[in-house]
């Protein structure tokens, strides 16, 4: 195998991206789509869910030729976010960028603990209900440690390039349910032959308070702004890419690729499930049908398997991270720190790298990640604002301001403009949903108790 530039051997290609972008963007949120256009009703709905993708895949574009500075074909390499932040706008922003990312990646995996153990439970007692079986016993908590541990076993895969097969199987299982929540959308509509709605904001009913819609119409939004975001793994997903061809270049299809190919999806399950439901459209649209049963479950099941995948694609980013850090102050020759080859006699090219430092920081990090989901259960409350405060920088602002001093833009030109005009308008969104979600988390710990996850 060739090594890069940098002495690292790449492996990946376009089609082996493919799988790792799809994994980072696409994600359960896309079964809250009806919920969020029943907030905006069919005029902003629509223009939101049509709008944001464009705007993602152009500060994706910019961030593309960050990967390479001063050159983005042959300039030095910044293997992660962090890196070309450092490169570009000097180390104050580092910290606030590291800061931002980490967290969004950390909480993202509680999530994706919480999520699944909720949705073990929906798959237990639908079999309970059609078994007829009064008693039904659900353990979040059983469920979460469970998950926690098949991920300490997945977290041994040494890079992102080696978990591939398991974005694939991640991005297969989210067509899965997918499209079991779109065929059961267009079933429900067929049968009362009407798209139900309305084309006016915040009309979902005289049962709930103004006050309160106007906070759903602002988590709505930032909701479907936020759903198109990967931009804090772009250049760590770009570095697993071998050159020739030119790293952005690929990077580039691949970004255009995923982002219509999400876009399709969002539109159809957004806009179908809408009209199916109206402004009764649930927060999880799986929640809203019950039959055919075997059919959810399906959906259920294939969710439980997307996430396990998912975790290890975020989790790859912050590993490397951590592993860095500690090769950066301990010797690699170190037996804690060294890496040893373990072979398969029969298989080959069988081989598993294999080190203590490796076995030990990640059994800890998914430790202590499950043991916080385990202890705040309503995190995914929270992961809302993690991600409102953090949309804006990581997607938007600092990708702006990393291209404009790689490409020499100059103030008042026509692309400066352009760029700080969506520069505002993505400010706004992320102010907006940043209040949306203080007011839904104020209502959600008002109930919350630690240890105690609502099944």
């Amino acid at each position: 195998m060739a090594l890069g530039d940098d002495g690292v051997v790449r492996t990946g290609t376009f089609w082996s991206t493919i799988p790792h972008t799809f994994t980072s963007m696409v994600g359960t949120g896309i079964l809250a789509l009806p919920w969020s256009i029943s907030q905006l009703g069919w005029i902003v709905g629509p223009v939101a869910i049509l709008a944001f993708p464009v705007i993602t895949y152009y500060y994706a574009m910019l961030l593309c030729d960050c990967y390479r500075t001063p050159d983005p074909i042959k300039g030095r390499r910044n293997r992660t976010y962090m890196d070309a932040v450092r490169a570009f706008l000097g180390e104050r922003n580092v910290v606030i960028c590291g800061v931002l990312q980490y967290a969004a990646l950390w909480g993202t995996m509680i999530g994706y603990t919480i999520t699944t153990a909720i949705s073990i439970a929906s798959v237990k007692r639908s079999i309970c209900f059609h078994r007829h079986d009064a008693r039904c016993d659900v353990q979040g908590n059983l469920y979460m440690m469970a998950f926690g541990a098949m991920e300490i076993v997945l977290s041994q895969f040494p890079n992102l390039e080696k978990v591939t097969i398991l974005s694939v199987i991640a991005t297969a299982t989210s067509f899965i349910y997918s499209l079991v929540a779109l065929g059961l959308s267009v079933a429900k509509l067929s049968t009362h032959h009407e798209l139900r709605g309305s084309t006016l904001v915040a009309n979902v009913g005289e049962d709930i308070a103004s006050l309160t819609k106007v906070w759903h119409v602002f988590q709505a939004l930032g909701n479907i702004a936020f759903a198109y975001t990967y931009s804090w793994l772009l250049l760590e997903i770009q570095d697993t890419l071998k050159s020739p061809p030119p790293e952005n270049q690929v990077m580039k299809k691949v970004s255009l690729y995923t982002i219509a190919g999400t876009s399709i999806f969002y539109s159809s399950l957004g806009f179908i499930g809408y009209a199916a439901f109206g402004s009764h459209a649930p927060g999880n649209v799986l929640t809203g049908f019950g039959e055919p049963f075997w059919l959810v479950d399906i959906g259920h099941i294939s969710v439980i398997i997307h996430l396990i995948g998912a975790y290890q694609v975020f989790g790859q980013v912050v590993f490397a991270t951590n592993e860095r850090l500690l090769t950066s102050r301990c010797s690699t020759t170190s037996v804690f720190n060294r890496t040893c080859n373990i072979r398969f006699p029969g298989i080959r090219n069988g081989s598993f790298q294999f080190s203590l430092s490796r076995l030990l920081m990640r059994t800890i990090f998914v430790i202590f990640t499950t043991l916080a989901a385990m202890i705040f259960p309503f995190f995914n409350a929270i992961l809302s604002i993690l991600g409102s405060i953090s949309f804006w920088p990581i997607t938007v602002y600092f990708p702006m301001q990393m291209y404009m001093i790689q490409a020499k833009i100059e103030k008042g030109t026509p692309t400066w403009t352009v760029l700080y005009v969506l520069s505002f308008v993505c400010l706004v969104v992320s102010l907006v949903a940043i209040v949306g979600s203080v007011a839904d988390i104020s209502q959600t710990l008002r109930h919350a108790k630690i240890f105690h996850i609502e099944l």
